[in-house]
């Protein structure tokens, strides 16, 4: 090895590649001190907030706008359709025992003729606008009694209505307003309806405004409630309340299945158990108020018990269905037709009678005077008889 200084053993880093690594180290260090800031006071990390830019007087202030919501399980154009022929009813009923003052001159001259408290206009329920023509559909308990009914509509308009006809037995009514440009209800079909269908229920709970509940349908077909003479209610866990009474009952595409009637409750409030009377037996009261001024129904003048299974043993029957004919109007249909106590029957005009409530659907859809065959078990011995159908006698709410 030749002799040489340091120097020349130790050669100096060449220019570019001090400052590289001068580089390096800077950075090093800067990431060293920001993960210390990082931990330690991260704080002084934030960004200050960027301040809104604010127009100039008379221009809109630029904010953020999110785009529009995916509308996937929603039903607002169900309930866009079906409100707007949802209305309000008030109804006032005078009281019938008015206090002597009231007729007394000198105490009108000075509170006049203003209504006491009890006549004056009260928010009891809801209706249903079903025809172009101002014919409502609503519940009988609803108007029962009133001597003065006024309609509130969705869209702000009120107007006095006059009842056209009643029916208790089947707890509907029918009223109807004079007025253009009515939002009608479509009819839906409630014999298409399924348990777990999901449906809407549409009135004005409490005198709060027009509401919409959501739920499904519970059950079909309920009878036996001792509520209505005629029942074939749709269940349903849409919260009902007072109020809602007359309201609508609607699927997802808004059209009408049933008018709201009643709910099981021992609070007053909704416990998820309402039950509402299919559109197509209110279209039926609805034709035939408007036809006769009445509901017209067939009638044999027959008194019914359901078969159960205790009857059945008892009396040695083999079937567990039908309805055992307690008794007959002496005179009436039945009577000319052969129909005896303790006969079974098994059906009317052709369609099967499972129950006691069965029959008196059946029967009341018959028209009077024409001929219908019933179908008899007596002694286990089928029979079939034909009877003269007579018009069942009105009931007196």
């Amino acid at each position: 090895m030749k002799d040489g200084t340091l120097h020349d053993i130790v050669r100096r880093p060449s220019a570019p590649r001090r400052l590289w690594l001068l580089f390096a180290q800077a950075v090093t260090v800067a990431l060293a001190l920001y993960f210390v800031i990082a931990v330690l006071r991260p704080e002084w990390l934030e960004r200050p907030p960027t301040p809104v830019q604010v127009g100039a007087p008379g221009k809109s202030v630029p904010m953020l706008q999110a785009a529009p919501a995916a509308t996937a399980g929603s039903f607002r154009e169900a309930a866009g359709k079906a409100m707007p022929a949802v209305v309000n009813i008030f109804t006032s009923k005078a009281s019938r025992q008015a206090h002597p003052l009231l007729k007394d001159p000198f105490f009108r001259r000075f509170f006049g003729d203003r209504l006491p408290p009890d006549e004056q206009l009260a928010s009891l329920g809801s209706g249903v606008i079903v025809s172009g023509d101002g014919y409502i559909l609503t519940n009988f308990h609803v108007v029962e009694g009133a001597d003065a009914i006024e309609v509130g509509l969705a869209d702000g308009r009120k107007a006095p209505a006059r009842m056209v006809g009643t029916d208790p037995e089947t707890d509907l009514a029918v009223i109807r307003i004079a007025e253009s440009n009515l939002p009608v209800m479509v009819l839906g079909d409630p014999e298409q309806a399924r348990v777990g269908d999901v449906v809407l229920a549409i009135g004005n709970p409490f005198g709060v405004g027009q509401t919409v509940t959501l739920g499904i349908i519970s059950a079909l077909g309920r009878n036996n409630l001792h509520i209505n003479h005629f029942e074939n209610f749709i269940q349903t866990d849409a919260a009902i309340n007072f109020g809602n009474s007359g309201g609508a009952l609607v699927d997802t595409n808004g059209h009408l299945l049933g008018i709201n009637s009643a709910i099981y409750s021992q609070t007053g409030g909704s416990v998820g158990i309402g039950f509402a009377i299919p559109v197509s037996t209110a279209k039926t009261v609805l034709d035939s108020i408007i036809r006769h001024g009445q509901v017209v129904r067939g009638w044999i003048g027959i008194e019914s018990q359901d078969i159960t299974p205790e009857l059945a043993t008892s009396f040695g029957l083999a079937r567990s269905s039908g309805a055992i004919i307690a008794g007959v109007v002496r005179g009436g249909p039945a009577d000319r037709a052969g129909v005896q106590p303790g006969d079974i029957l098994t059906s009317v005009g052709g369609k099967p009678v499972g129950s006691t409530s069965d029959m008196l659907n059946l029967i009341a859809q018959l028209e009077p005077g024409s001929k219908a065959d019933l179908t008899i078990l007596r002694k286990s011995r089928k029979s079939t008889l034909g009877v003269t159908v007579g018009r069942r006698p009105r009931q007196i709410p």
